[in-house]
């Protein structure tokens, strides 16, 4: 079984950091740092992200066997699990199957129900760029802009390219997250109570734990609560960075 391309730094108890759909360890350097100044913390890049092995098969059973794969392989004792968004879906289903092997669990900007498909602007952009034949960035940028108009929303998208020989590549597995996209949204599919320590965080303009969702939450996870971010939407962790690093550690400590 082949091994989640990660990066490690720091010292003292496992922080293991997954990012969301169409993203890669790179998103969390920063803030990965910062932890790393109390935590021994694992970057990680989910199947089909980043420098991460491509799969046909993709989902989050998949992603939860890669989780535990690497657990088990880095003999990490007692960790503590941080998702956003898909990776949020990821460290939600980890401890359903495996609630004795982590510590906490910290949830960015998603519950465990399942979303409508809603990327079919942002792959149709992705897909509209012919990597293999433009000459630079900006190129693509003008071509996805078509697609997206949220500036900070492409540079984003963007990271995924690579430079290769001939020109450019893309580092995800854009056909198989394409063919597959109705698996990022899928509802958690074990509901037992998770009695882990999990704290939710949410962005205030962000509409993916609305205040509705929560008795249902609790439902699933008793032993959690709920923080927000106030005037930021999904990628909270990047517009605020700073208010997130002290809920978390607030939290851990």
């Amino acid at each position: 079984m082949e091994l989640l391309n990660y990066k490690r730094f720091g010292q003292g108890q496992p922080l293991i950091i997954l990012h969301g759909f169409l993203g890669s360890l790179d998103n969390w350097l920063t803030l990965g740092k910062r932890f790393a100044e109390d935590y021994d913390v694992i970057l990680v890049d989910q199947r089909n992200h980043g420098k991460s092995f491509h799969s046909n098969d993709w989902g989050y059973d998949e992603m939860t066997t890669d989780l535990e794969h690497l657990i088990e392989t880095l003999n990490l004792e007692n960790p503590i699990l941080l998702g956003h968004s898909m990776g949020g879906k990821t460290v939600m289903q980890y401890a359903a199957f495996y609630p004795q092997q982590i510590d906490k669990l910290i949830v960015a900007d998603i519950g465990p129900k399942a979303y409508p498909v809603h990327h079919d602007q942002i792959l149709n952009g992705l897909k509209s760029i012919p990597v293999g034949e433009i000459s630079s960035r900006q190129e693509a940028d003008d071509i996805l802009s078509d697609y997206v108009k949220e500036e900070s929303t492409r540079v984003f998208l963007l990271k995924n390219l690579k430079r290769t020989s001939e020109g450019f590549d893309w580092k995800m597995n854009l056909p198989v997250l394409s063919e597959k996209i109705e698996e990022v949204g899928k509802a958690l599919s074990h509901h037992l109570p998770i009695e882990t320590d999990t704290l939710f965080i949410r962005g205030g303009s962000s509409n993916y734990i609305p205040d509705k969702d929560w008795e249902d939450i609790e439902e699933i996870f008793p032993n959690a609560q709920l923080e927000t971010i106030e005037k930021t939407g999904h990628w909270l962790h990047a517009e605020n960075p700073d208010k997130f690093y002290d809920l978390v550690t607030n939290f851990l400590a």
